[in-house]
């Protein structure tokens, strides 16, 4: 195995570890995690949780600090999850009008989370 294969190996799974600690933090706040990595044709969504009758798409970044995880979110990556997460309410009861809002999830390389609720609107 390559450095390059290595590197990037260990980033996929502190990623995955990341998004099971933002996963847990959510379940703890009581609001139940519905997918884990939901993927439909527009791309993939990390975590997807219900807050009472509505639902939150949640955007994980992980990195050394919060300041630089929250650098790595792009305006392409913020257009897949809208289009995944229009996917995503067409299974809902109320499609397209179940109450939604996107979070941002940062962790540092302590596993410290920092949520941003409502972290990107449609303008």
């Amino acid at each position: 195995m390559t450095v390059r294969q290595n590197r990037g190996r260990t980033s996929y799974h502190a990623g995955l570890a990341a998004e099971d600690i933002v996963a847990t933090r959510y379940a703890r706040q009581g609001q139940r995690v519905l997918a884990k990595r939901w993927r439909g044709s527009c791309g993939e969504i990390d975590l997807v949780a219900q807050d009472g009758n509505g639902v939150i798409f949640i955007e994980v970044k992980k990195s050394r600090s919060h300041a630089r995880a929250a650098s790595h979110l792009t305006a392409r990556q913020m257009e897949r999850i809208y289009g995944a997460g229009s996917e995503f309410l067409a299974t809902q009861p109320k499609g397209q009008l179940t109450d939604v809002r996107i979070d941002l999830a940062l962790v540092d390389e302590t596993g410290r989370v920092d949520v941003i609720e409502n972290a990107y609107m449609a303008a």
